[in-house]
């Protein structure tokens, strides 16, 4: 990486100490996804818009979304190239809380793309049929929980996760943990992309749960904060902290364009690659109960929509015809035909968001 190449000119003027800071590389990372989330967007719309690749809009969703059709989409892979480079140049390739995190961000991503690009470009009217997006999910989290569980570098620790709020307490799933992973990484992904409804609303909510996890893996990773705030003190999660602060980097460049009226939409690519970072993060920091938190719009959306699904079923098996809980799912769009304005909907959510955020961080000095 290059804060390597760098820190190793120390010896000849004391300024290049600094690539040896763990802070200075986190900023970096995230400037540098900024950069190139700048620089690559206007690009990537342009060959998106020139080759036709825009977003259909459902017929059953609101009347002002239909102005929306034909906008770019396919937007994530902004995303991902901004994640790419952010890491490469900064982030320690060979620590291994970096790799995992790293693969799962960019193997969702694929698993988007094909998605995204089954819908755009081969007009497959769903994509990727949802069973094999699942069969990725399930693999990627048959791997990452595999590689938890059995590698010697997590020994101690490999079916742990913390409880929030309670001191000192934490849960050993055994190999129950397996499983656990499984349902993080496909529910965390499945929620971004259930939120990724409105312009701006899963971006700005993504930057705001990467830079809480951020904090979290900084102070996992050092063993005075840790022991302070009574935490799990998880050497070489800092790496953690830079991968996230990138993603931060990435998903503000991205909104950059994605704001409210969308220039364009992150798509599955970007929506499925922020889910699962977002659910390893939390998997590799043990904070697994913790994303229930940090995370809690978007829970909130995933959990809108198994609630109107399954009320709709038992009421349409009982009473004939399907009944509603909320006028639309996923809930963002249940506030907008109550006569929210979109944008009103996705700042008030970003306050929840922030809000949500901060409750998190301060569990620690709760425990």
């Amino acid at each position: 990486m290059l804060a390597d190449f760098l820190y190793q000119f120390k010896g000849y003027f004391f300024g290049f100490n600094i690539f040896g800071y763990i802070t200075v590389r986190a900023a970096l990372s995230a400037i540098t996804a900024l950069i190139i989330a700048w620089w690559v967007g206007p690009k990537i719309i342009r060959m998106l818009k020139k080759y036709q690749i825009g977003e259909e809009i459902r017929i059953e969703g609101p009347k002002s979304h239909q102005a929306k059709k034909g906008t770019p989409t396919m937007g994530g892979l902004i995303i991902l190239l901004s994640i790419i480079a952010g890491t490469l140049l900064w982030a320690d390739l060979t620590n291994i809380y970096l790799l995992l995190i790293f693969v799962a961000t960019i193997t969702m991503g694929i698993v988007g793309f094909i998605d995204d690009y089954m819908k755009s470009i081969l007009k497959f009217k769903k994509g990727l049929i949802a069973r094999y997006k699942l069969i990725g999910q399930i693999s990627l989290g048959l791997l990452i929980g595999a590689v938890i569980y059995w590698h010697p570098f997590f020994e101690g620790l490999h079916s742990n996760t913390s409880v929030p709020f309670f001191k000192n307490l934490e849960i050993d799933f055994g190999l129950f943990y397996i499983p656990l992973v499984i349902f993080v990484i496909a529910g965390a992904s499945n929620a971004v992309n259930f939120t990724d409804g409105l312009d701006g609303l899963a971006s700005g909510l993504a930057a705001v749960a990467f830079i809480a996890f951020a904090g979290v893996a900084y102070v996992t990773s050092n063993i005075n904060f840790s022991n302070y705030l009574n935490i799990i003190y998880l050497p070489g999660t800092e790496e953690i902290a830079v991968f996230c602060l990138t993603v931060f980097g990435a998903a503000i460049g991205f909104l950059w364009y994605n704001t409210y009226p969308a220039q364009v939409f992150m798509g599955d690519t970007g929506s499925l690659a922020l889910g699962s970072a977002l659910g390893t993060a939390a998997i590799l920091l043990k904070k697994e109960l913790l994303l229930l938190l940090i995370a809690g719009i978007f829970v909130l959306e995933v959990v809108s929509v198994i609630i109107q699904t399954l009320y709709f079923k038992y009421t349409r098996k009982k009473y004939g015809e399907g009944r509603r809980v909320f006028r639309m799912a996923p809930i963002h769009h249940h506030f907008e035909l109550l006569g929210w304005h979109e944008s009103k909907v996705v700042v008030r959510f970003w306050i929840i968001g922030i809000l949500l955020a901060l409750l998190s961080l301060s569990t620690f000095k709760a425990q």
